[in-house]
């Protein structure tokens, strides 16, 4: 039975623990559900996608393709391949995701559902890729862009790397990241990108290219943002944070999120890692409308035709493990 449905959401059904812990009652039960949300009642082949195929005698390869000649599994072809995790756990772990707003740090996890921290960080970070949008982003409008940095609070930090961070940026300041975002006013869906810097290029080419020509922005007063034509802002240095329609407000709550989630759940968040928490946030936050059992089939839909190895994620961030 679904939960009660929660103020302002009177449209959205929810899953409680008891529900979850009856729709998967042991591994069977998982796959079961696994194999119909990605094949939708026609079972293919993840190596060719043919549907030509056959049920086999191979424990862990199930199934066989007569096309590509190759055993295959639910796994294959999506970000659980070659994973030895019980599909049972991977479907616990996207139910928190899509459950927990400021997110799910590895080591809870690595708690809940029983598997080591390396185990839990890097089931999170392929959640997180199935998270991130696919293909081109544009919005209509009116359109929010803000933008803001990430980074810890100097108040938490130890002196030792007070000090390795004001040698190697200058200030302290200095080494947090930018993010840019930007809020349909129409659908509520956000998009973001970490940032080199906020100048007027770089901010110019974001807005382009997630916002159609003609759609209206709002932003603050910052200068960087007088090229777009339809245009208008509020001066946020003068007291000035709404005139009729025209605000940001929309998009800095979804910053207040982030922010709270980096400082009450993840504590630190790597700036190399910084786009797969951005994604992360972005995506559930575009499916947050929805009810539970559908964000949780989307984020499994999602998973499909991506691929990210252990080795690959090490060497882009020259980590064995992180704290988040």
């Amino acid at each position: 039975m679904n939960m009660a449905k929660g103020p302002g959401k009177s449209h959205r059904k929810g899953i409680s623990l008891l529900t979850m812990a009856k729709m998967f009652p042991d591994e069977a039960a998982a796959t079961k559900w696994f194999e119909g949300v990605m094949w939708q009642g026609e079972r293919c082949c993840g190596h060719c996608g043919s549907v030509r195929t056959t049920e086999a005698s191979h424990a862990k390869m199930p199934y066989w393709c007569s096309d590509c000649r190759s055993y295959f599994s639910v796994r294959t072809g999506t970000i659980m391949e070659r994973s030895k995790i019980p599909l049972l756990k991977w479907a616990w772990a996207i139910y928190l995701n899509c459950t927990s707003l400021k997110g799910v740090a590895a080591m809870k996890l690595h708690r809940d559902i029983e598997v080591s921290y390396p185990t839990a960080w890097f089931m999170q970070h392929r959640i997180r890729e199935a998270f991130a949008a696919e293909g081109p982003v544009v919005f209509a409008g009116p359109v929010e862009i803000d933008e803001t940095y990430v980074g810890g609070s100097a108040k938490s930090m130890h002196a030792a790397q007070k000090k390795k961070l004001k040698e190697e940026h200058g200030s302290i300041s200095a080494s947090k990241a930018m993010v840019v975002g930007a809020k349909d006013r129409k659908t509520g869906k956000v998009v973001a990108r970490v940032i080199d810097k906020g100048d007027s290029p770089m901010l110019h080419g974001f807005i382009e290219s997630h916002t159609d020509p003609s759609a209206t922005v709002f932003t603050d007063g910052a200068s960087v943002y007088k090229f777009w034509f339809n245009h208008e802002s509020v001066n946020h240095s003068a007291g000035e944070f709404v005139r009729g329609i025209v605000h940001t407000q929309g998009v800095e709550s979804f910053w207040s999120m982030l922010k709270r989630a980096h400082k009450g759940v993840f504590h630190r968040m790597s700036a190399k890692h910084l786009q797969r928490y951005v994604d992360e946030f972005s995506g559930r936050h575009n499916i947050r409308d929805r009810d539970t059992i559908d964000q949780m089939r989307h984020v499994v839909a999602q998973m499909v035709g991506k691929r990210l190895k252990y080795r690959d994620l090490i060497a882009e961030t020259g980590e064995s493990s992180v704290a988040t």
